[in-house]
């Protein structure tokens, strides 16, 4: 279906029916990632110490994610100063379940300038913690079903505990892509088009 179509075939159409234009617009995007941001954004307005530390923004342009779970990390001293100071990137990284534990493999922590003598590895495996019917479903997932585990978001919680978000998902094809793109292309279209004349 020609995306135009959806929605008519001028900025007029777009001007005389913008509640149709926004349903249209709620069904392009991901219920999913709605769901994640009015959370994370509800979140960070109601607890002050809530915080993104790292986010993976190619995650769901590269995965067609089916699931999440937020898991605990197991850091060190230097690891966690560092992350209050926004020194982390998720985005080359991956999880992975080994002999019945889930790690966190080639995630990045910036050193921390003031830990002299008690420093940090950059890239070392950070073990994850979830509950044991949690790590019985990922193993299932990843070994059976051949999905994969992509960190999506790392934050502090309310209670200021550092959180990873790793989401259950599958490759997508260069199809797949190009769909999700010419998606988000339109629904910035859309939303140029009512901002401009609504």
């Amino acid at each position: 279906m020609e995306l135009s179509s959806r929605i008519g075939n001028s900025a007029d159409d777009v001007v005389d029916n913008p509640k149709r234009c926004a349903a249209d617009l709620a069904r392009g995007a991901s219920a999913a990632y709605i769901k994640h941001m009015s959370q994370v954004k509800s979140s960070s307005k109601s607890d002050p110490n809530y915080k993104v530390i790292a986010e993976n923004r190619r995650a769901r342009f590269d995965y067609a994610i089916d699931d999440d779970v937020e898991c605990g990390i197991i850091l060190e001293g230097s690891e966690v100063k560092s992350l209050r100071n926004g020194g982390a990137n998720i985005a080359e990284s991956y999880a992975t379940v080994e002999d019945g534990e889930l790690w966190l493999v080639n995630s990045y922590i910036a050193p921390y300038s003031q830990a002299k003598t008690f420093t940090h590895e950059e890239r070392r495996r950070r073990k994850l913690l979830v509950s044991k019917k949690q790590l019985s479903n990922l193993w299932n997932e990843t070994q059976r079903k051949g999905m994969t585990l992509v960190p999506m978001v790392m934050y502090f919680n309310h209670r200021g505990m550092a959180k990873i978000k790793i989401g259950i998902a599958k490759g997508k094809k260069l199809h797949d892509k190009r769909e999700t793109e010419a998606k988000r292309d339109w629904s910035r279209q859309k939303q140029r088009l009512l901002k401009d004349h609504g």
